[in-house]
């Protein structure tokens, strides 16, 4: 206890030291042309502050206290990331066309709070999230009727192949010729991007149960919806989980993608590419910013109703033990 408590109070005081330099690195003094004593004082502060993680991840701890190592040390190395960066750029005097600072993009952010929303409406909400569902409930019923007509499985398989090989940059133009320049488009080519990884992945999550415990579903006179409810789904929650949280990440990634090929004059895609246009790196910046924190959230909320809903996996139970 009282050496975790010390490795998180050196990590904070560490952390103090950085935005210490970050301060220094922006002043006049310092800015653009910081001398090599600063840049060694960057270097040993972040060295310690590599040791002290590196302790801290191999401090023993149970219960609450190992959920605040774990949580502490990636915490501190983001900190710590962000800080580097702030320092480079402003100590060595990079240009704002090149790479803006962590605090212009903060900036930033509060500055455009309602365009950033509107664009996280029409790509995140509208385009990635309906395209999301629709492709991850459609995969899911393909599969349960190629399971049922095990022949649509075999004929299906090679489509997979192909699906997952086309490319976005020929897809995104069809689809908004077919489906207009709104986000209808957009949520078209996020379903033809996550039907197939979920089809294949819940067909072989249906096949994961056991023959000895399919045996005795059907010694019970068990049919094959019964048996797909009580044993064969639940077996395959865990393929399911893996395969709704890849297309989470694929969803943003592609809605985002397709906005740069039509779109109305609101969007993250549409956004991104007009201000890398006028060399406003910044407000980039900004839509990565918000649409990694929403991507991650998302993806952080499947992983927790994965654990609610898988709590009797091997994997689940070895990581809450």
């Amino acid at each position: 206890m009282n050496r975790l408590a010390g490795l998180i109070a050196l990590s904070l005081g560490l952390i103090a030291a950085g935005l210490t330099l970050a301060a220094l690195a922006r002043s006049p003094a310092f800015s653009g042309h910081a001398p090599a004593g600063f840049w060694l004082g960057v270097l040993l502060a972040w060295l310690c502050a590599w040791a002290a993680n590196v302790a801290l991840s191999r401090t023993p701890a149970t219960g609450r206290l190992a959920t605040i190592r774990d949580a502490a040390v990636p915490v501190a190395f983001g900190i710590w990331l962000v800080l580097l960066w702030e320092i480079v750029v402003d100590g060595a005097g990079v240009s704002p066309a090149l790479m803006p600072a962590p605090s212009t993009i903060l900036a930033r952010l509060g500055e455009a709070a309602p365009t950033l929303w509107a664009d996280f409406r029409q790509t995140a909400l509208k385009a990635a999230l309906i395209g999301w569902l629709i492709g991850c409930a459609s995969g899911i019923g393909a599969a349960l009727v190629a399971d049922r007509f095990p022949f649509l499985a075999r004929g299906m398989a090679p489509l997979a192949g192909l699906a997952s090989a086309l490319p976005i940059i020929g897809l995104a133009p069809i689809m908004v010729m077919w489906f207009g320049f709104d986000w209808p488009s957009k949520a078209a080519v996020v379903v033809a991007m996550t039907f197939f990884p979920v089809f294949v992945n819940t067909v072989a999550g249906l096949a994961a149960s056991g023959a000895l415990e399919r045996d005795l579903m059907r010694s019970y006179g068990a049919g094959w919806l019964r048996t797909l409810i009580m044993l064969r789904l639940p077996a395959a929650l865990p393929f399911i989980f893996n395969a709704l949280k890849l297309a989470s990440t694929l969803a943003l990634i592609g809605a985002i993608v397709a906005e740069f090929f039509g779109t109305p004059i609101v969007g993250m895609g549409f956004r991104i590419q007009t201000e890398a246009a006028k060399l406003s790196l910044d407000m980039v910046w900004a839509e990565i910013v918000v649409a990694s924190v929403a991507g991650s959230a998302f993806y952080g909320a499947l992983a927790a109703l994965e654990r609610r809903m898988t709590f009797w996996h091997p994997s689940v139970r070895m990581r809450t033990a």
